[in-house]
């Protein structure tokens, strides 16, 4: 790219502090309408979303959830409500801030930043779809085995919708975010905080911040702990594949030699 057209494209991205501004007002207020609209839509939906969330729950045999609180049950619809609201939202949220984001970057840079946005809801949904099918139902077979006579006492779960619904939420999110890893990685990597070679050498470090993520955000059973850990050491590989790509697509444009994986 020529001198005289970065020039162009530098001065076609100016725009004074409060243009700048007012436009993240504006952006800000459509992520807000469009979040309230779909609160709307989905407070009207939210049993038959919440009977959705706790199917896992019911095929572990857990017929019966509890509310101790008066608010509680409606809390949990609210918060029900919110969670699908910002799930529905989240491509217009997504939209605006590449709106606000694009016109103050390079022709190169938008085509370059654009796929990741793209892949954020995907890897999200992929990770959050892990999380519901597989990782939850074995969390509670674990959990609700502890069900039974003990020194003589019957013991029974009586699961609160309010737990209940922050502990889906807890694994849902967990896994959603978990699998942006390599979204976050390669993003750093076109930013130059960290290189190829850095996160080929930080391998073993990975895989011990990932084994101690999942030991943390899921329930003691191993099953849940490796359904997570697992996927993010993969993650991490891809990370580093998908970074080797690109550094090819930069020598080669940049006419220099294809760089060795």
């Amino acid at each position: 790219m020529s001198d005289s057209i970065v020039e162009d494209e530098i001065d076609a991205s100016r725009a004074p502090l409060l243009d700048h501004l007012i436009e993240l007002r504006r952006r800000l207020l459509y992520c807000i309408a469009a979040i309230v609209v779909a609160f709307g839509v989905s407070y009207w939906f939210a049993e038959d979303i919440f009977g959705f969330l706790v199917q896992p729950l019911l095929h572990a045999g857990q017929k019966t959830v509890i509310y101790t609180q008066l608010f509680e049950a409606f809390l949990v619809k609210l918060k029900v409500a919110f969670f699908a609201a910002v799930m529905i939202s989240f491509p217009v949220i997504a939209n605006q801030l590449w709106q606000f984001v694009a016109p103050g970057l390079y022709r190169k840079e938008r085509r370059a930043l654009l796929p990741f946005l793209l892949a954020t809801p995907v890897l999200f949904i992929c990770g959050a779809a892990l999380a519901y099918y597989m990782a939850i139902p074995m969390a509670l077979h674990f959990l609700l085995g502890f069900q039974g006579d003990v020194g003589g006492v019957h013991q029974q779960a009586l699961p609160a919708i309010g737990n209940y619904l922050s502990i889906v939420m807890q694994f849902l999110f967990a896994f959603g975010i978990a699998f942006l890893l390599p979204v976050l990685l390669m993003l750093l990597e076109r930013a130059g905080i960290v290189t190829r070679k850095q996160l080929i050498g930080a391998r073993r470090y990975a895989i011990v911040g990932a084994t101690a993520v999942a030991a943390v955000l899921t329930p003691p059973d191993l099953m849940s702990q490796v359904l997570l850990a697992v996927p993010l050491i993969l993650l991490y590989e891809i990370a580093i594949i998908g970074i080797w790509f690109t550094e090819r697509k930069r020598a080669r444009e940049a006419g220099t030699d294809i760089v060795e994986v």
